[in-house]
């Protein structure tokens, strides 16, 4: 219940998707339209013009963004979206560059885009396009949705329905599963996945992912190198349509979730929260929930995760992240989604 927090709304945006939160104070949300908005310590609010074409529409828009594992020093950061290709094809785009402050602007410059999905195909759903870096700094993940085709989640010649990994450039990483293939199979990290909206390392340096399900079986995993997840093979949901979808438990070859969910909580995005404010619950998930409306705590057990409470909030919530006092920012999601700290009473 929304009663749970001290709740302060910090600024309103234009269907922000994701955000960031810098060293110094400042906070960097992206719009989904294609802007790229930094909230000032004053609550002031800057746009920073980036040189990309975003391809606005559907699921698709200005996506994921987080700072380099170095940025202190580098000032650099990474941000996903969706681009245009030839003859109404589109697919996720990642760049990365360096935000300069200049007195009372910021601007951004060197930016360059470093990876793409691969093939572009026509349609505007699930990108993913969610970020993550490895605990030791020297790795990018990306979550790469099979764009509402299915069977590319099962094809390692291609990366759609995948979590790549990636040198800090956007270079096939040394030592990936598939790397002997070469090309395109070379990113590939994982496969078998439907639409991921959540890419996140625990404080045991496992990552997790959070995927949205067909109807039903939205689902949280351990991702482990090599693994196939089951995409489209396997669901703990069943197609629109009311077409059956067989169980992951009929295919024990195949990784199973660590929970899912039916119905589904159609998450936004999730962490692992350190427990500073809140001490019992460290180690914990905490989802951003679109249609459980708040958010969703989750424990980890092994390999396994467990529900513990639902927090509505009266919106869908697309983002959150966790401040440096383990006070929690949640952004809203649509038009005039707000930006909410919420902090223990």
């Amino acid at each position: 219940m929304v009663d749970a927090f001290k709740v302060e709304v910090l600024g309103t945006f234009d269907e922000p998707w994701a955000m960031a939160l810098l060293p110094s104070g400042e906070i960097l949300v992206t719009e989904k339209a294609g802007t790229l908005r930094l909230r000032l310590a004053d609550a002031r609010v800057l746009t920073l013009p980036l040189p990309i074409k975003v391809d606005y529409g559907g699921q698709g828009g200005l996506g994921d963004i987080a700072l380099s594992p170095d940025f202190a020093n580098d000032r650099t950061f990474y941000v996903s979206w969706a681009g245009a290709g030839p003859d109404d094809t589109r697919g996720a785009e990642l760049g990365r560059g360096r935000i300069l402050f200049l007195g009372e602007t910021a601007l951004v410059e060197n930016f360059e885009t470093i990876w793409r999905q691969t093939p572009k195909v026509t349609g505007r759903g699930h990108y993913s396009h969610r970020i993550a870096f490895s605990p030791d700094g020297k790795y990018l993940f990306v979550a790469s949705g099979e764009r509402q085709k299915f069977s590319p989640a099962q094809d390692l010649s291609v990366n759609l329905g995948k979590i790549v990994r990636l040198n800090l450039d956007g270079t096939p990483a040394p030592g990936n599963p598939f790397a002997d293939k070469g090309g395109t199979s070379a990113e590939i990290w994982s496969y078998g996945h439907r639409n991921i909206l959540g890419l996140q390392f625990d404080a045991e340096g496992r990552l997790w992912d959070l995927e949205h399900g067909p109807a039903g079986g939205d689902e949280l995993n351990l991702v482990k190198p090599g693994q196939n997840y089951g995409w489209p093979l396997v669901s703990d949901g069943d197609h629109y349509s009311g077409e059956k979808i067989p169980r992951h438990a009929t295919r024990p070859d195949l990784a199973a979730p660590a929970i899912s969910w039916n119905p589904v909580i159609a998450p936004g995005d999730f962490i692992f929260y350190s427990g500073r404010m809140w001490p019992e619950w460290k180690g914990q998930a905490l989802i951003a929930g679109l249609g459980s409306g708040g958010l969703v705590r989750v424990r980890i057990d092994g390999e396994k995760a467990i529900e513990e409470a639902r927090y509505p909030l009266g919106n869908r919530i697309r983002e959150i992240r966790e401040a440096p006092d383990g006070s929690l920012y949640v952004l809203e999601d649509g038009k005039g989604g707000r930006l909410l700290r919420l902090s223990r009473k």
